[in-house]
């Protein structure tokens, strides 16, 4: 089994907010999908509907996030800080790390104002990795991330939804906001085993309700 990664180029936009280009996000492409024809499991189309929330919550200075903790799926992953690789491509957690998840740093950190992006990987040649439950979470599920500074930033899910990669919402996961949100991605669907990927990427937003 053989495994490589591609590319996840950005562009800046949207008042200065990192944009991911959409045909090109993939977080791991490996030569046998796990979980079978169908893939790893996936959200309902009925979670991707946009709710009413209370955007209210409080905001955080900058600190860097060291792990993320989502209670409903059993994750608790140390975070990676991701920059940009020489050709401005997003940078993914290392291939040999299927249990870390990144953050990436080029953003808000989770609890500033503004869309905090962690990625992970969904599975890996030995198995599924870090986020290959995301598509199991559903709105009001609890998300966590420890920071540097002995803050938690607790998040709500609002929605979380399955996007075709040449359609991915660069708007919606990276504009600007007037509260702490969090945005976690994947990638999703059935395993394209011409192009050695999976055709849709997994995406969960969520907004800040507490601090600990």
């Amino acid at each position: 089994m053989t495994s490589r990664h591609e590319s996840t180029p950005i562009r800046r936009g949207l008042q200065g907010a990192p944009v991911l280009m959409a045909a090109l996000l993939g977080l791991v492409m490996i030569a046998l999908a796990v979980g079978g024809p169908a893939g790893p499991p996936q959200p309902p189309a009925w979670a991707a509907a946009a709710r009413a929330a209370d955007h209210s919550g409080p905001l955080l200075p900058r600190s860097a996030p060291l792990r993320v903790r989502i209670p409903a799926i059993g994750v608790q992953a140390p975070l990676a800080h991701l920059g940009l690789n020489p050709d401005a491509s997003l940078q993914v957690p290392p291939a040999g790390r299927p249990d870390l998840a990144g953050w990436y740093r080029g953003g808000p950190a989770p609890g500033e104002r503004g869309p905090a992006v962690i990625v992970g990987h969904v599975d890996s040649p030995r198995g599924p990795a870090v986020f290959y439950d995301l598509g199991r979470l559903r709105p009001h599920d609890r998300i966590e991330v420890d920071r540097a500074d002995g803050r938690v930033a607790v998040f709500t899910v609002e929605s979380i939804e399955r996007v075709p990669k040449e359609r991915f919402p660069t708007e919606r996961v990276y504009g600007p906001l007037d509260h702490a949100g969090l945005r976690l991605i994947t990638c999703g669907g059935r395993f394209d085993r011409a192009r050695r990927g999976y055709r849709d990427n997994v995406i969960v937003y969520a907004h800040q309700t507490a601090v600990r």
